[in-house]
């Protein structure tokens, strides 16, 4: 038999016989990828494992009941509840009707650019099933309307007076989902976001005056716990960064914040990373596809242009053997690399994003060749970590008026939540194997637009390979070429000789 009995909102206790949580234990502990090359394994300060059952408090994230049931089930155990004070019981039983919620959606009348939205049924069930199920990790890739999604539960939790708190990762994204309830309810008389809405990041008072906090984590991670006590209900945009170790402590702090709601696009598939966030929020509801979205004409069609750059064999059994960042250093300050790079963004129709990862290695080398060959006239951005919320802001609103500008953006900056419909070209100046990276990033074209149907993606990748050896950034290209196949996007291959 295993008992079990809630804490708080992050924590349930669970306890049985010594094999048995020993065993759980063991059904909750995952290695983490690279574990090998940290510093704290090669130091034998820590073995690899991520434990998240903790064998001496005897404490498991209450995200992962669904899991706790799998475990029991697969091992032939009994599994009881017990209350206490806090908790006469696991999670409400009481269940609202869709038909209900659709009416209360169809109330708030949401707009766009002073058009009315006809929300989509998977919208509709994501936000039936975040509220009957109190905590979920909502998994809805870009343009799917996530932002509505939120807005749409926001309103509801407001209408019975549960004060909310709203966790983006960027100042970028704090100012573009005020912006984006400000046009939500824009024929709604009865809401005004200024009066129920408070943004939070450098500059902005720390004093929590109104009833929706909307903040990056940055600026709360250092408060006590005592000062989470204030919400009823947590969102966590963009929800797949929330692993990083701050973020973590920030969910771990919210202990009675009953009501959580996580949104993202991408999960990187590795089950560590997912079952964290499970644990932090809830179990994951898939909302749709990015397939789903273009077949329905919601989205651009994507066009994958896969570039593989070829090197001679002098250059190639050169750098035989290079680590990873020796290849990553030699290849974003490759002179022929970086010319065709601008070449190929000079040569794009329409608007244009170019991602790098280096801010002073790469990207001002990228720009300022850009600019130096661009023809008079031709708008070109340049935006990386040290550029300010309100031009950042300055640059998304410039580059909707315009057809034919280049954005060169770090990824940090604009691989994640920016909002720009007119982009029709994106570049990856810098290799990457991340999937949530890919994912995103290919996400910033696939918003629809007046006049576009397509984005296209150019996929740069360098082929170093010598012999039987395989250099990592190829490597990398292989992983991504995996993911395009597994998302069922379209997508060529043409290899280029340098």
């Amino acid at each position: 038999m295993i008992y079990f009995e809630k804490v708080s909102e992050v924590y349930i206790r669970v306890f049985a016989e010594p094999d048995v949580e020993q065993n759980l234990s063991d059904f909750f502990k995952f290695r983490v990828p690279g574990y090998q090359f940290t510093p704290q394994y090669k130091a034998r300060l820590w073995d690899g494992w991520i434990r998240l059952y903790d064998l001496h408090r005897k404490t498991l994230y209450a995200g992962l009941y669904n899991y706790l049931l799998e475990f029991c089930e697969r091992n032939q155990y009994k599994i009881q509840f017990i209350p206490n004070k806090d908790f006469g019981t696991f999670k409400s039983t009481t269940t609202k009707e869709k038909a209900e919620i659709e009416q209360f959606v169809n109330l708030l009348n949401p707009h766009t650019k002073g058009n009315h939205i006809q929300v989509r049924e998977y919208q509709l069930d994501a936000v039936t099933e975040a509220i009957n199920q109190e905590r979920i990790l909502l998994l809805s890739p870009t343009a799917s309307g996530k932002s509505l999604i939120i807005y749409s539960l926001l309103r509801w939790h407001l209408e019975r007076d549960r004060k909310s708190i709203i966790i983006v990762p960027t100042t970028s994204l704090v100012e573009q989902l005020y912006s984006d309830f400000e046009d939500y309810s824009s024929a709604d008389s009865q809401f005004n976001v200024n009066d129920y809405c408070q943004k939070l990041y450098s500059g902005f008072t720390r004093e929590f005056s109104k009833s929706v906090l909307i903040t990056t984590w940055q600026s709360i991670y250092k408060q006590p716990r005592a000062w989470f006590d204030q919400f009823n209900v947590v969102f966590g945009d963009e929800a797949h960064q929330f692993k990083a170790k701050s973020l973590t402590s920030v969910m771990e702090k919210m202990q009675n914040i009953r009501y959580r709601i996580g949104t993202t696009g991408t999960l990187d598939g590795k089950q560590v990373h997912r079952l964290v966030l499970e644990g932090l929020f809830g179990a994951v509801h898939k909302v749709t596809t990015t397939k789903e979205l273009m077949d329905s004409n919601h989205l651009a069609n994507l066009n994958i242009q896969c570039i593989v750059l070829k090197y001679s064999d002098e250059v190639r059994k050169a750098r035989k053997n290079n680590t990873y960042q020796e290849e990553m250093d030699w290849l974003v300050m490759n002179d022929e690399r970086n010319k065709f790079i601008r070449n190929l963004a000079l040569a794009t129709k329409g608007n244009s994003l170019v991602l790098f990862q280096y801010v002073e290695k790469h990207g001002k080398e990228l720009y300022g060749q850009i600019v130096q060959k661009a023809k008079e006239g031709r708008k070109i951005f340049f935006v990386y970590g040290g550029t300010d919320t309100d031009q950042r802001e300055e640059i998304r609103h410039i580059t909707e008026a315009e057809s034919d500008a280049i954005i060169v953006a770090s990824y940090g900056t604009f691989s994640t939540g920016i909002n720009i419909p007119s982009l029709e070209n994106i570049i990856f100046a810098s290799p990457t194997k991340s999937k949530i990276r890919n994912l995103q990033s290919i996400g910033r074209g696939l918003r629809l637009k007046d006049g576009k149907d397509e984005c296209k993606i150019y996929d740069i990748a360098d082929d170093l390979h010598w012999k039987s050896w395989k250099n990592h950034t190829l490597n990398h290209f292989l992983e991504r070429v995996k993911i395009y196949s597994e998302e069922k996007f379209n997508y060529k291959v043409a290899e280029v000789n340098l």
